[in-house]
């Protein structure tokens, strides 16, 4: 899926974005693994485990050792890659988040994770710093 959007009034531009169902099947599971590319922007980097919620019509993640998280290094310094979580592999771009946007994706966590111990590292300013929106890539050529 896509939305177009407009830009300074003038231009608009395509965006990919998640379809409904794929979202909430992401949302609903437990089983992202993220794999941003290696330095050689080509070849996936080995999946790792994490935790993901839904806010909004958006996919986030987050770095329980924050910044110092060798994935999200890595989708900071590479921009995309790919997930494979619900049965789906898709490949996808990383956008580093920050600001108020936050508080909601704590929401999302206390609501998907409230029974586990490692909650409250997840929704530490540590790991706040090192959230990641991630978005769907439109690989048709």
């Amino acid at each position: 899926m896509a939305t177009t959007v407009v830009l300074n009034g003038r231009r608009s531009v395509t965006v990919p974005t998640w379809s409904k169902d794929e979202l909430s099947k992401i949302a609903e599971a437990d089983d992202l693994h993220i794999s941003p590319f290696r330095d050689d922007g080509v070849t996936y980097g080995t999946p790792t485990w994490i935790w993901s919620v839904a806010v909004d019509d958006a996919l986030y993640v987050r770095g329980y050792n924050g910044q110092k998280s060798r994935w999200y290094q890595a989708t900071v310094r590479q921009k995309s890659g790919r997930i494979i979580a619900a049965g789906m592999t898709k490949d996808v771009s990383f956008e580093p988040v920050d600001g108020p946007i936050n508080d909601r994706i704590d929401d999302a966590y206390r609501a998907k994770y409230q029974s586990s111990s490692y909650l409250r590292p997840m929704i530490s300013a540590r790991a706040r710093a090192a959230t990641v929106k991630i978005v769907p890539r439109d690989t048709r050529s």
